[in-house]
C-alpha cells in the first residue's frame, strides 16, 4: 500500500476524510463496524507543535512531550500521521466507539486512548482529517500497515505510532 495522498487512500477503500473538528461536533458517520483508521495532516511542511496540548490526562500521566521529540518523530511526504484500530480478537470495540474515545481524549477527557497522542500536540488538531475502513482482522491490518509504511519510510513509524 502507498501512502502518499488521499486519492490512493480512497483506492484503497478507505472512507470518511472527515476533519476531527466536524466529528467533534457530529460522529454519526463512523461506522459501527471494527476496522482500521487513519488520521491525516493535509497541509504543506512540518506543522507547528506546541508545548501543551489538548489530549487529556490518563491516569494521572501527562500525554505531552517535549517539542524535540515531535520533530524527531515527523515523517515527510505522507499525509498519514497515525494508523489504529477498533476491535479484534480480545476487543468488541467499533471505529465509533473507538474514534469516540479518541476525539474525546483529544477534547482534555481522561480517558483510555494514549496511543497516537502526539496529534494533540499539534496546533490546529481539529483540522486534522480522519478516514476509517472496516475489515475483519484490525490487529492483524494495522500490523501490516504500520510495517508497510515503515518499509516505505526508511523504518519510520507514523508520527503518532508509537509502537510497532
Amino acid at each position: 500500500m502507498k501512502f502518499k495522498s488521499i486519492e490512493e487512500l480512497k483506492k484503497e477503500g478507505f472512507i470518511g476524510f472527515v476533519s476531527i473538528n466536524e466529528l467533534w461536533r457530529d460522529a454519526s458517520c463512523i461506522s459501527r463496524e471494527k476496522g482500521i483508521y487513519f488520521v491525516l495532516y493535509v497541509n504543506d511542511g512540518m506543522p507547528i507543535f506546541l508545548e501543551k496540548g489538548c489530549g487529556g490526562l490518563f491516569k494521572g500521566k501527562n500525554p505531552n512531550v517535549s517539542l524535540r521529540e515531535l520533530r524527531e518523530n515527523w515523517v515527510v511526504d505522507t499525509p498519514v500521521i497515525y494508523i489504529g484500530k477498533a476491535g479484534g480478537k480480545t476487543s468488541l470495540a467499533t471505529l465509533y466507539r473507538r474514534l469516540s474515545q479518541y476525539l474525546k481524549f483529544g477534547q482534555g477527557e481522561n480517558v483510555g486512548h494514549w496511543g497516537g497522542r502526539y496529534i494533540w500536540q499539534i496546533e490546529n488538531a481539529g483540522d486534522l482529517l480522519i478516514c476509517w475502513k472496516p475489515v475483519e482482522d484490525p490487529e492483524e491490518m494495522e500490523r501490516e500497515l504500520i510495517q508497510s509504511f515503515k518499509k516505505e519510510y526508511s523504518g519510520k513509524r507514523p508520527f503518532a505510532n508509537l509502537r510497532d
